[in-house]
């Protein structure tokens, strides 16, 4: 029997190109009066967040400004937020950018109708109040945080990124534009695609998939792998852009439902102590990660090779299994993903603390979700090879 399980997505869905300017309209169906956009300086220095606004004016629909979202989300960025938020009488909230602004806008919006502070809602589902509605437009094809549950806030007083999972998290509105896409850098693109395909094989391998995220994990495995080299290679090719993004889409709502597993666990303290962009991490230890795995569930990484475009005919399961695994490599290699040691992480310290790093993981809940179970010793190890990898 299937467990019972729900599955989540967002009430309203607009995709393709030129969707984002549908803003204003979209903000007027749901009867508000003033939002407040969520972005980053670099947004609006490009001009990406003026077409937004124009549309917010044509509806009727004011605005206040928050573009100082120029990190990974903070506590601060989110004390920021609802600051002002309240003070402006917002009712809403218009998130533009990659994962950045759309989390920190996902947990404004809850704190603004929840009591304490971000910190003491960290885990899942212990936010008792809904939050205000959220329209979010991403400008990356990656992180998929326009379609889920979930927000990753840093406690910078820690160095903890906090995962925040409730369905009061989950955005009402998500509108995804290719081609606010198109001025992404190479190196970026890369990084967000390889992030929206672990999500995607995450989910798929997860000890929490069901039927509904399995259908949504292999069709974006199948549009990330067959369409981001060529959105890498000319970041002007909207179809290649915009059948990435869909894929990227469809990963949100694949792991949303069906939550990640030892990457993300193992990729979350390497953004909190060496400040590397989780999507750098995440697509850093795939390759690693999957080989790791393939013996917990074979069939499931055959099928991923299928998805792939691999040809597995006539090859045992675990044969198939490591054809996927190469076939993810493959693509890391392709794109150019930088090693751990490329981005930046010293290796002397990431040896001390990986321990601790190992332990953050484990708490994280994700590798339980794993095919094959990480032991510390055995996560200890992973970071290693990882880093050792060129």
């Amino acid at each position: 029997m299937l467990p019972i399980r729900p599955f989540l997505v967002p009430q309203v869905l607009i995709t393709g190109s030129g969707s984002s300017e549908r803003v204003g309209e979209e903000t007027q169906k749901l009867g508000v009066k003033k939002v407040l956009i969520v972005t980053d300086g670099v947004m609006t220095k490009m001009g990406i967040v003026e077409p937004i606004k124009k549309s917010l004016s044509q509806s009727g629909t004011q605005f206040t400004l928050f573009d100082g979202v120029n990190t990974e989300p903070t506590v601060d960025y989110v004390l920021q937020g609802v600051e002002l938020f309240k003070q402006n009488g917002c009712q809403a909230l218009v998130a533009v950018g990659g994962g950045s602004p759309i989390d920190t806008a996902k947990a404004i919006s809850v704190m603004a109708t929840n009591p304490g502070s971000i910190e003491q809602y960290k885990g899942l589902h212990n936010i008792p109040n809904p939050g205000f509605p959220v329209v979010a437009i991403p400008t990356t094809a990656g992180t998929g945080s326009e379609v889920t549950i979930f927000t990753i806030i840093t406690d910078t007083k820690s160095d903890v990124k906090m995962l925040i999972g409730s369905v009061h998290c989950l955005p009402r509105v998500a509108i995804v534009d290719p081609l606010l896409t198109l001025s992404c850098p190479r190196g970026l693109t890369a990084a967000v695609g390889i992030d929206a395909l672990t999500h995607a094989v995450e989910a798929y391998v997860s000890l929490k998939a069901q039927p509904m995220s399995d259908i949504f994990a292999l069709s974006a495995i199948e549009l990330i792998s067959g369409n981001l080299r060529q959105a890498w290679a000319n970041g002007q090719n909207v179809e290649a852009r915009e059948k990435v993004m869909l894929g990227a889409l469809q990963a949100g709502i694949a792991f949303s439902n069906a939550s990640v597993a030892l990457v993300h666990g193992m990729s979350r303290p390497i953004g909190a102590y060496f400040h590397v962009p989780h999507g750098a991490s995440n697509a850093a230890l795939l390759g690693v990660v999957t080989e790791f795995s393939l013996i917990g569930n074979p069939e499931r990484y055959a099928h991923i090779a299928q998805a792939m475009g691999e040809d597995v005919e006539g090859l045992s399961l675990m044969e198939a299994a490591e054809v996927a695994a190469e076939a993810i490599e493959n693509l890391i290699r392709d794109i150019q993903i930088p090693s751990l040691k490329a981005l930046g992480v010293d290796g002397k310290r990431l040896e001390e603390l990986a321990p601790a790093m190992a332990d953050a993981a484990i708490a994280s809940g994700s590798p339980g979700n794993n095919p094959r179970q990480a032991t510390k010793e055995e996560i200890i190890e992973l970071y290693k090879i990882a880093y050792e990898r060129e």
